[in-house]
């Protein structure tokens, strides 16, 4: 009995941990400042590993004494009708694995040519400045220097025959914060060079530290593709001096398109271009006055407004902030991913008529860390039904 208690125990303290991460993913989705989220998540990280200590002490050992031949009738009320909460939790977890297991690539999805570029290794140095949280970069297993170069192609049913082979380079955030330094990402934007897409996205969070804004020249700065370049930005440049950081992106040609939409032209056909930093800043574009037979593209900084997109007919909806959730468990999948779905859009492409949504991983994060889940650069060929 007191073994089959044990395992309760394991499964409670599961649930418990599945909770709290479950409130973190979805408090870091609201707009909330800086001071509110680090609370949030300093009670996170001093409750998840007290309570499985607190639990054994109090139930296990003593009061009820379930590791010592007690009885679960005998537990004070309190503590069962949170138990009960651990228990949907765990259950939850249980849900969200099945889901992950048996989640399969939409049939959209035509192609997907990849290969890592080990940038630590083609720099010769670790790229790492002055910025916090170094000692994370030395980790063992870290991905932190690998990037992952794709090109993938996806079938769209309103795509114009004449854009057949269009080509999106989808870049996202970069978190410049000094930890990994300004040549790492020199490197990225040379490889995104060496795609030549026709078009070129960014979707949000390009800082970290305000003054590191002297690193966009030189980054997102050089880039420039026939369709043009167009961006959003995120939460953690609303955190800082957004009005900065979207005039800097202006003045290197970069368009932004956050609460409006843009129409560009080619062969005779056109291309919304729409963009939504909510619920941070601004407002959803008003797709309702293009025209009806227009290709819409939505830059979006999160997965969250996937409903919203296809309510408004949009054929392609860019996102990122989640960063793949930068740490992917075996069987358990990524764990924190700051979104109203929790780990649902962390990362890929998802398809609900007559939207096609692609979450990249991002190139960074305020931390740097990555297991299983590598930096991503990312070029989408769109091809006709």
């Amino acid at each position: 009995m007191v073994w089959v208690n044990l395992l309760l125990i394991v499964v409670l303290v599961a649930g418990h941990t599945e909770l709290l991460v479950m409130l973190v993913n979805r408090v870091y989705a609201l707009p909330l400042g800086c001071r509110v989220l680090r609370w949030v998540r300093q009670l996170h990280d001093v409750m998840i590993p007290a309570f499985p200590i607190v639990l054994i002490w109090f139930v296990g050992l003593r009061g009820a004494g379930l590791l010592t031949g007690g009885s679960w009738f005998d537990v004070p009320v309190g503590w069962t009708v949170y138990f009960t909460l651990c228990a949907a939790g765990a259950v939850g977890l249980l849900v969200s694995m099945a889901r992950r297991a048996v989640r399969t690539v939409p049939d959209v999805q035509l192609s997907n040519d990849s290969w890592i570029v080990d940038l630590e290794s083609r720099l010769g140095d670790r790229p790492v400045g002055d910025g916090p949280f170094r000692f994370l970069t030395r980790l063992p297993g870290n991905e932190v220097f690998r990037v992952e170069v794709s090109q993938k192609a996806y079938r769209l049913p309103r795509l114009p025959q004449e854009w057949d082979g269009l080509s999106i380079l989808h870049l996202s955030d970069f978190h410049f914060i000094g930890t990994i330094d300004r040549a790492f990402f020199e490197q990225v934007v040379d490889l995104s060079a060496q795609l030549r897409p026709d078009l070129i996205v960014f979707t949000g969070d390009l800082l970290d530290r305000q003054r590191l804004i002297e690193w966009v020249p030189e980054t997102l700065g050089r880039l420039n593709a026939p369709w043009g370049c167009y961006f959003v930005l995120g939460n953690h440049d609303w955190f800082l001096d957004p009005a900065e950081i979207r005039r800097h992106l202006t003045d290197l040609g970069w368009q932004d398109v956050a609460g409006k939409t843009i129409t560009v032209e080619h062969k005779g056909r056109a291309m919304v271009i729409g963009g939504t930093e909510r619920p941070w800043m601004g407002a959803h574009p008003d797709f309702s006055a293009s025209p009806a037979a227009a290709f819409r593209l939505l830059l979006s900084h999160t997965p969250d407004h996937f409903r919203w997109a296809r309510r408004q007919n949009v054929d392609l909806m860019l996102s990122g902030h989640t960063h793949g959730g930068q740490i992917v468990l075996p069987l358990i999948g990524p764990v924190y991913s700051p979104s109203l779905h929790g780990s649902r859009y962390a990362n890929g492409v998802f398809w609900d008529e007559p939207t096609m949504l692609y979450v990249s991983r991002g190139i960074s994060g305020r931390h740097p860390i990555r297991w299983n889940c590598p930096p991503e650069l990312t070029k989408l060929i769109l091809k006709c039904a």
